[in-house]
This record gives C-alpha cells, structure tokens and sequence, in this order.
C-alpha cells in the first residue's frame, strides 16, 4: 500500500507518517520524506534572493518517483509525504490511499515562526509559502480513497486506521 500524505508546511506531515509508522508495525513501512529529494539549493529558482523551496521545482521529482516504486516492492507500505506529494500525476497515481492535512492560517503563521530549521523566514517569505501551497500543494480531486484531515490539534489514529482499512490490509498481505 502507498499512502500520499500531503498538506502545508508546519500541517503536521511527517509527524502524521511517523504516527503512523509506530502503529502500523511490525509491518514493513517506510516513509519517504519529500524534503529528503531537494535538489541542491544551486540548482533550485530564486525568489526575491531567496531560495524557492515552495515550488515543485525546488524537488527532484523523478528521483522521489523511482524510489516510492522501489520502496513499494520492497515494503508492505510506503508513506510518501511532502508539500508536493500531490502535484505529480505519475506519483500521484501510485497511492492506493490520499491524507490532506489542513491548518489555519493562523496555525500556520505561529508554527512557521517557530520552525527555525532554514533559519528565521521573512514575513514576506512566509505569506509566499502560504499562497504557493495553493498554487501547487492542493489536491486535485477528491475520492473514497481520499481523507481530508485538520492538522490543527493530534489526529485520532483509530478512525483513520479504519480508513486505510488497515485490518483487511493485513489479512491479504499475511495470506
């Protein structure tokens, strides 16, 4: 199973993929992180003197690619997860299961202050990663296959066990 994980910086992503993978062992599980796929920081566009993390670009989207295939052969589920996990069709169409995280703007403005992993963020900066998540990090489409989650307080994993349909999973994979 390939699990999309998708939202706006500070949505809680990686937090959810690692919740995750601690209550889904001892299940194979691997979480591909998009930040992990950056390309060097030469090689991605500028915004004002700034490196544009914000862009589909600023990834190196077929290396994420080839890996969420190899991960899938080798674990029982991936769980790929970034700013861009949906803005890529062929990636897109590999994810039996979608989680959108959404958060306030709010939210979003008082987690993005204190995330000094790049160093402090203009203001200016963080309104622009803010706008571009919905030019490039939203959901296409919205399907059975799809949850749309708030990111804003901890996410209750039991009903979105239910959702993955994790038990069934488990009895197909062990049979």
């Amino acid at each position: 199973m390939v699990i999309g994980i998708g939202g706006v910086s500070n949505a809680g992503k990686t937090t959810l993929a690692n919740r995750l993978k601690d209550a889904l062992s001892p299940l194979r599980i691997t979480i591909l992180c998009q930040d992990d796929f950056a390309r060097p920081t030469f090689e991605i566009p500028r915004i004002n003197g700034h490196v544009d993390w914000e862009i589909p670009e600023s990834i190196d989207l077929a290396r994420y690619y080839r890996h969420v295939l190899k991960a899938r052969e080798e674990n029982d589920i991936v769980i790929a997860e970034g700013l861009f996990a949906f803005c890529d069709k062929h990636i897109y169409s590999h994810y039996d299961k979608k989680i959108f995280l959404t958060i306030s703007k709010e939210t979003f403005w008082k987690r993005k202050s204190k995330d000094l992993r790049w160093g402090k963020e203009p203001e200016w900066y963080m309104e622009h990663i803010w706008q571009s998540h919905f030019k490039c990090g939203m959901l296409e489409e919205i399907d059975n296959n799809t949850l749309v989650l708030s990111g804003e307080a901890t996410i209750d994993l039991k009903p979105l066990l239910h959702f993955l349909d994790i038990d069934r999973f488990i009895s197909k994979t062990l049979s």
